[in-house]
């Protein structure tokens, strides 16, 4: 490496150190000494094998070649290193950090559930081989057992990409399982949803099978593979090294051992494939039920909060972020170390964990798995980040304390708590005796001591009548510094209630110490408002309340100063930055304001900031009394969310009335509007032309907007639907305006003629849908640039409304056509012009993506869709700015879940990845300009993620995946070759055979094909029964395939053919007795053995509804299922005689069916337990008597 430095230019080098830094390194590196090396923790280390190869390759400079000449980029201590020109619209996480010149980070959180960030070998986990990690200086935080803070590969400052897999996994698709090598395969068997592909949630992490270790294994540090939270290792790793460099050439050249510039090659290689198709960039919003914290220190200015599943640490002074990610739920609870180099992240539900993370790397350095049922509800960590404190989130709460520096998964000691003292939600240590805590919930304060693996707690009682005074509901509780065990807590009602230790009484356990005897000494009025926060900052008590104020109080709870005109809502957190050697005496010439002592001193106290229930985030500067909003975001629901046509723009509003517009790229606040009270915002869409603004309202009314200043273009909003505007969107020529509400009515608006009429004018409405609308669309004619409008419904109701030959207050259709049978359409869109017949593409309840004849609305294709755990709620084609392309792809989401599709679509799995993009729920979806990013809305989160697209890496995965038939050969039970897949070839060729005759004399021709009127009875002797519409789906799917290249229609089907058909068509989770039973349920009546159906009623529904039997028919199939005719029926034995079966049907059917005797007794398999049938979101779209 010193030869090849030697020989490279001092201006290419200096390029070189620039390029080879993230941006914002300046503000995340921790704390440096003189040399600009990072400070070790103490004391004198012995060589490593990093520092043993240093040495040696000066030696190999001192004699083979002299040394270059210093530079001022080889780190002396004249000039500094200088930092890169942040780029527009790049966050701090989206910069490259391998030193060799690779964008991908040479560390980076995988998908094994405990597994390790590798580190250089020979050098201590995540540290610039040959030194120590830095700390903040003053500190000396504890550092994981065996191991040192992380930090990626020869990057001294380690930020992670944003978006990359910190601490992320693949959710595993429905039905899906795990191969040797953990990578997620598609399931086999009829009843198991077929999925394959990358469903890498941006979250989670993937959890090791039951019975084998939570910690990571020396095969899974060998993968290359870095744990999601898991602790980073010590001594030797095997790093992940960018493209095919060795080890050695990833580590930075030494000369007198001092770090130089890595050489670069003058032609710079392609950038390197994200390893996911979609890595969240930046997250709109916050969620204001988690207190923000202030991890702001003398180096860097950054705040922690959380959105949705992931948390965010933003550089307010430079507006960048680093996202966290890792968890599959809301996070539910944040706390930090007190020199803010440890931050602990925990969330609530199914597959719960706690994540400690290294605030300066943003790696993930330990985490506890389901650390309780149900998940945390809140937790703390003591001042030196020894431990963890956590309370569960379930109705029977439990506390634990863990020690989260040991490879230990179970806590030190827990203890359970009675229901009847409430929900705990708040939970502090004691900052001057970590062995006791406090905790408290609207109505109990308790009180904890801990040692020798014993947790004991007690719960002081404190009623109205105690003080004669009314107490309130508690809401945070501290401990007072430097006044032994005495604690405080704020209520409801501007109370403090001082707690401290009493004499021992027979309340009190046996031996116990003093937190067990503590008791109300008694209970001061500070003000008449709500006290929402309690804090401490230095020798201040600090409390914020409803108001909005924030007070500073003495040892003895006298007012010393306070804060009253921010104007940012109702106080629910304050954080101080980070100071230790903070002093008080201070210049005259500053100015801080007065105290409200009678000397009137200058009130010194550290800048801090200030959180609010209404989504707002303000900065105080104490030197002068300045407020700065860093954050001022929607604290309602998100569900509109669009992007501009033509510019790096997109819109969101929420139902706080809160309209914004923002420069996704600089990240930037274009324009906002905040209307009203009570204006909550539905919907939004721009028009073609991106001037023009159409608002939907939940209260029904229509605004149209300029899209620069968000100024009304109509004088009153339009006030035609009586309920919430669900839709609404453009004609490509901007003349039209459609919208869509809950009340099932579709209005449409045109642009004004003339200078008599407004800039829009009201044109009609129709009620075609007696469900609720789920899809509304303009397009085009084929033959000409007339605009089309389209609707789809939950009532299987694809409407057309013909806009030529409607008038005012005469909105007339087109066409009504009934798309669906058995599943319920979510979507539509307008399929890309990657086949030469125009189609338009649905999403339905059954996991099925379909397509239809845009002209005479024929389903034409049906293709298994994304099996991610819930069907497709909404789909979007990613627009392309270049020249038409072979391949188009999809983006879609689904309940919790974002991802993409490959088109043409065929049903391969391979061809769809999908993450988790809101635990709570995804609302909206909108695709850029460009189709470079998606959004995505959260709902009730408050929340919109933005997320970069890499095409390239689902292409990857999916040629991983087999071409042709190998991807279906997948989906079936047992594989192609499994004994699944030999009985379909023998139903294959005896099908030939039933085409030629069976009792046939003649010479057989076998050929590879078989008639399309054999594909039914090959589709039922495999174990599916579609439907006669189904069949003529099928058939028609078949027969139309190369009609529009050829003229001409397929009479024939070859076995790979078949094989997809099959995929495709089948149920995407088999058969399951849980439909039969719901279907009991809704049309029978309630008796003793469960809901029952009588005989008659029986026979009448299958004769009158649905798709009507005749009496012949239904005598047949039922004497043949009862075994009363020989197998084969008709289709094999001949005409079948129903004389008799009228009667041998009375003789032989009981008056009364119940779901399990009609599957014995008729259908002839037994009901098996729910558990084991589909998963429940499965049917979660279909189970109305509507539906059914």
């Amino acid at each position: 490496m010193a030869e090849e430095e030697s020989s490279v230019p001092v201006d290419e080098r200096m390029e070189a150190t620039q390029t080879g830094q993230p941006e914002g390194s300046g503000a995340e590196v921790p704390p440096t000494d003189a040399e600009g090396q990072p400070e070790p923790e103490g004391g004198d280390q012995e060589p490593t094998e990093a520092t043993e190869g240093a040495e040696k390759t000066e030696e190999k400079t001192e004699e083979g070649e002299p040394q270059p000449e210093k530079t001022e980029t080889e780190g002396t201590k004249d000039a500094p290193a200088e930092e890169p020109a942040q780029e527009e619209g790049t966050t701090e996480g989206e910069k490259t950090q391998s030193p060799a010149g690779s964008g991908r980070p040479a560390s980076q959180a995988g998908s094994a559930r405990g597994s390790k960030p590798p580190t250089p070998a020979g050098s201590k986990a995540g540290t610039p081989q040959g030194s120590k990690p830095a700390t903040p200086k003053g500190s000396n935080p504890p550092t994981p057992s065996g191991s040192k803070p992380p930090t990626p590969t020869g990057s001294q400052q380690g930020t992670p990409q944003a978006g990359s897999r910190e601490g992320s996994a693949r959710a595993s698709p429905a039905g899906s399982r795990k191969g040797s090598a953990g990578k997620e395969r598609p399931s086999s068997g009829k009843d198991r949803p077929p999925s394959a592909g990358k469903d890498r949630p941006s979250s989670g992490t993937a959890r090791p099978p039951s019975g084998k270790s939570r910690k990571s294994s020396a095969a899974s540090q060998k993968s290359g593979r870095v744990g999601s939270a898991g602790k980073p290792p010590s001594g030797k790793a095997s790093p992940v090294v960018p493209g095919n460099q060795s080890v050695e050439d990833t580590k930075p050249a030494t000369v007198e051992g001092r770090h130089t510039p890595v050489s670069r090659k003058s032609d710079t290689s392609e950038e390197p494939i994200p390893i996911d198709a979609l890595n969240m960039v930046w997250s709109f919003g916050l969620n204001k039920r988690v207190p923000a914290i202030n991890m702001t220190d003398e180096q860097r200015k950054l705040v922690l909060y959380t959105c949705a599943h992931t948390a965010v640490l933003y550089d307010y002074s430079n507006n960048t972020q680093r996202l966290l990610q890792g968890h599959c739920n809301m996070i539910s609870s944040t706390c930090v170390s007190e020199d803010r180099r440890w931050i602990a992240t925990a969330d609530s539900g199914q597959n719960s964990m706690v994540i400690v993370w290294d605030s300066y790397s943003g790696i993930p350095v330990q985490t506890l798995f389901d650390p309780h049922v149900g998940g945390v509800t809140t937790m703390a960590m003591t001042p030196d980040a020894k431990f963890l404190v956590t309370v569960s989130a379930g109705q029977t709460q439990t506390v634990a304390i863990w020690d989260w520096m040991t490879e230990s998964d179970v806590p030190l000691c827990q203890a359970e708590l009675d229901p009847a003292y409430g929900h705990q939600n708040f939970v502090l240590f004691n900052p001057e005796d970590p062995t006791e805590l406090v905790s408290n919930s609207e109505s109990q304060v308790i009180f904890y001591t801990w040692k020798a693996g014993k947790l004991e707690y007690y719960a002081p009682e404190l009623q109205d009548d105690t003080f004669n005074r009314a107490v309130g509901q508690y809401s945070q509780s501290i401990f007072q510094s430097n006044f032994g065990t005495r604690a405080f807590t704020a209520t409801s009602v501007g109370n403090i209630v001082v707690w401290d230790s009493k004499r021992p009484s027979s309340e009190a356990p046996t031996n116990s110490s003093d937190v067990a005897t503590k008791k109300a000494l008694k209970l001061v009025r500070l003000q008449d408002r709500a006290i929402t926060v309690l804090t401490t900052s230095d020798s201040y008590i600090v409390t914020g309340d409803v108001m909005g104020h924030v007070k500073f109080y003495d040892d003895q709870l006298t007012m010393i100063n306070w804060y009253s005109d921010f104007d940012l809502g109702p106080v629910n957190a304050l954080s101080f930055m980070y100071m230790p050697e903070f002093l008080t005496d201070v210049v005259e010439s500053s100015e801080y304001p007065p105290d409200a002592t009678i000397t009137a001193s200058k009130f010194v106290v550290k800048d801090f900031i200030v959180g609010t229930s209404t989504a707002v985030m303000g900065h105080v500067q104490a030197d002068g009394t300045i407020l700065d909003v860093i954050l001022s975001e929607h604290d309602a629901a998100v569900h509109a969310v669009c992007s501009h046509p033509t510019e790096p723009r997109f819109c969101m509003g929420s139902y706080s009335g809160l309209l914004k517009i923002w420069d996704y790229e600089r990240k930037e606040v274009l324009v906002s509007r905040q209307f009203e009270r009570g204006n909550m915002i539905r919907c939004v869409a721009f028009d073609p032309t991106g001037l023009i603004l159409a608002v939907g309202f939940m209260d029904g009314s229509v605004r149209v907007l300029d899209a620069l200043t968000l100024d009304d273009e109509v004088s009153e909003p339009f006030r035609y639907a009586r309920d919430s505007v669900t839709h609404c969107c453009f004609s490509h020529d901007s003349n039209y305006l459609a919208t869509a509400d809950a009340d099932y009515t579709v209005s449409v608006f045109r642009v004004g003629r003339g200078h008599d009429e407004e800039a829009w004018v009201y044109l009609g409405r129709h009620r075609a849908h007696y469900k609720l609308i789920e899809s509304l669309m303009f397009g085009m004619e084929l033959d000409t640039n007339q605009p089309r409008l389209l609707s789809l419904g939950r009532d299987r109701v694809m409407v057309e409304y013909d806009l030529a030959n409607s008038s005012k207050d005469d909105l007339r259709l087109l066409s009504q056509d009934r798309i669906e049978q058995s599943g319920v359409p979510s979507c539509m869109a307008w399929y890309p012009p990657v086949t030469k017949e125009s189609f338009i593409i649905t999403a339905n309840s059954q996991y099925k993506l379909k397509l239809y004849n845009t002209t005479t609305k024929m389903c034409r294709k049906t293709l298994l869709g994304p099996t991610y755990g819930a069907p497709v709620q909404k789909i979007c084609v990613l627009p392309t700015t270049g020249s038409q392309i072979e391949y188009r792809h999809l983006a879609y989401i689904t309940t919790d879940k974002v991802g993409l599709h490959i088109l043409p679509a065929d049903g391969n799995p391979h061809k769809a990845m999908a993450l988790i993009a809101h635990p709570s729920g995804v609302a909206n979806l909108a695709c850029s300009y460009d189709g470079k990013y998606v959004f995505t809305a959260g709902g009730d989160d408050c929340t919109t993620h933005m997320w970069s697209v890499s095409l390239k890496s689902l292409d990857a995965a999916c040629s991983l995946g087999g071409e042709d038939l190998i991807p279906f050969y997948g989906l079936l039970d047992g594989g192609r070759e499994g004994e699944f897949f030999r009985e379909l070839e023998d139903y294959f060729y005896y099908a030939q055979i039933r085409s030629q005759g069976v009792d046939a004399t003649i010479d057989r021709e076998v050929s590879t094909t078989i008639p399309l009127s054999e594909v039914p009875y090959v589709m039922r002797a495999l174990g599916f029964y579609p439907t006669e519409q189904e069949i003529d789906d099928m058939l028609n799917e078949v027969k139309f395939s190369k009609y529009v290249e050829t003229g001409q229609y397929v009479t024939h089907i070859n076995l790979g053919d078949f094989i997809k058909l099959y995929i495709n068509h089948r149920p995407a989770f088999g058969l399951s007795p849980l439909d039969l039973q719901k279907a009991f349920e809704i049309l029978g009546v309630d008796t003793e053995q469960g809901p029952a159906i009588d005989r008659g009623n029986m026979l009448d529904l299958l004769q009158s509804k649905g798709e009507h039997m005749t009496e012949a028919e239904l005598a047949e199939f039922l004497t043949t299922l009862i075994g009363m005719n020989p197998e084969g029926g008709s289709s094999e034995l001949g005409p079948y005689h129903s004389d008799q079966g009228a009667n041998m049907l009375e003789d032989t059917l009981p008056t009364d069916f119940t779901a399990e005797s009609f599957a014995a007794d008729v259908l002839g398999f037994q009901l098996y337990a729910p558990q084991t049938a589909r998963p429940t979101t499965a049917t979660t779209a279909s189970n109305t008597a509507e539906d059914l």
